[in-house]
């Protein structure tokens, strides 16, 4: 890979930078809308009309429709990213999936559910790649990890907010309408950052910038970014399928008062852990001087606490929402995932890398899914928990080998392009 040098602007020193703030926020908002489906699925399907199995079958249906449009808008808001600047998808994916927030609100039948999911994946796509990219670039190399820790951290948290929305409104309809709200009000803010210094000196270059076809035609390229979106998967199939259908689980588990356990409260339960995760892994990561080993770390812990999860039978509530809160700080990791993604890659196609691996991540589950659900109803008859172990270990083993084929990035000099 040849590398032309890129000069630099002068960078914030503080970590707390308006790019840092705004990029967090944004995440937040994101997050927000991102798991209000899974807190509210059951609730808002019966009150569609929708009872007994066809709740889970819908909500499998409808949470892949939104990944599909995240999968999609992944590639749009990367390339724009590369083109037009990391500022523009920050304006234009929150805007989007703010008007389908507000649309979800009103939505009459199971069709128009899924279709306003897809368009508010299509929005929700270009948050994250986009802020974590402008981040990276706007900090000095020693601080960039404290910078995304904080954005992710900031980030995850919004799926409790969402939880304790819900429980304020009791009502699935008004939490839709408040994360549009929020998400408008957040353009206001979004007035006062100012374009990355290294894509403003990019646009002077001859690369070629947002090319995502360039990924795949260079075989070095092309492994690089698929071991990129493989060291992440496991998370989304955790978050996606253990606790999105947490009830379900505590039935086969026999978890005293089973009846009780709400997905909601099991997202929020696990993103609370998670935003101890990211903390604590980019705390680490930046002590230790490594993305890799901590990561590493990481996913052990996680295969551990899904087998956890899957063999606690008869526990109480309480222990089994305390387990969720652990299965949360075992994918810690998301914060680091979408660190390495950003520091693999040049900046004309550092947007698109950094939008499109979380979103290929995310738009995996309904991959995730059918495989589960191969096991599940095919392999295991009916047996969600040994099906839920095989395919967790599975992704766990994938994703060691793929980290394993990736460079340290600590504290690699992003100002260089890729030629292409």
């Amino acid at each position: 890979m040849a590398i032309s040098s890129l000069t630099q602007n002068s960078k914030p020193t503080s970590v707390l930078n308006a790019a840092v703030i705004v990029a967090a926020l944004g995440y937040f908002v994101d997050i927000y809308d991102l798991l209000l489906f899974g807190i509210v699925r059951t609730d808002s399907l019966k009150d569609l009309g929708i009872t007994g199995d066809a709740i889970r079958n819908q909500g499998e249906y409808l949470i892949s429709m939104q990944m599909f449009g995240m999968l999609f808008g992944g590639i749009l808001w990367g390339v724009l990213g590369d083109k037009k600047g990391r500022i523009s998808v920050l304006f234009g994916s929150i805007l989007i999936y703010s008007i389908a927030n507000i649309a979800n609100g009103m939505v009459t039948t199971v069709d128009g559910y899924a279709f306003w999911r897809l368009i508010a994946g299509i929005g929700l796509a270009g948050e994250l790649g986009a802020g974590i990219t402008l981040v990276a670039e706007s900090l000095p190399k020693e601080k960039r990890g404290y910078g995304t820790m904080i954005v992710a951290s900031v980030g995850v948290s919004g799926a409790v907010a969402a939880y304790l929305v819900y429980q304020i409104f009791q009502d699935w309809r008004l939490c839709y309408y408040a994360g549009g709200v929020l998400g408008i009000l957040l353009l206001f803010l979004r007035i006062s950052i100012t374009e990355s210094g290294m894509f403003k000196k990019s646009q002077e270059t001859y690369e070629k910038k947002g090319d995502f076809l360039s990924l795949f035609t260079s075989k070095k390229r092309f492994f690089k970014f698929l071991n990129c979106i493989l060291i992440g998967m496991p998370l989304w199939f955790l978050v996606g399928i253990l606790i999105t259908f947490s009830p379900e689980f505590a039935k086969a588990l026999g978890i005293q008062e089973a009846d009780t356990i709400e997905a909601g409260k099991a997202i929020a339960f696990c993103y609370s852990g998670l935003v101890f995760g990211d903390i604590a892994s980019g705390l680490l990561s930046q002590w230790v001087k490594s993305r890799k080993k901590i990561m590493c770390y990481f996913l052990v812990f996680n295969l551990i606490m899904v087998f956890v999860y899957l063999n606690s039978f008869g526990i109480s509530s309480y222990s089994f929402y305390l387990l969720c809160f652990l299965m949360g700080v075992s994918v810690g990791y998301w914060v680091l995932f979408v660190t390495i993604a950003a520091e693999q890659f040049g900046t004309n196609i550092r947007a698109t890398v950094t939008t499109t691996a979380p979103n290929f991540v995310r738009g995996s589950l309904p991959l995730i899914i059918f495989i589960y659900s191969y096991f599940r109803d095919t392999i295991f008859e009916g047996n969600i928990l040994f099906s839920g172990m095989v395919v967790g270990t599975m992704l766990s083993i994938i994703s060691l080998f793929s980290l394993s084929k990736l460079k340290e990035t600590f504290s690699v000099d992003l100002d260089y392009s890729e030629t292409i």
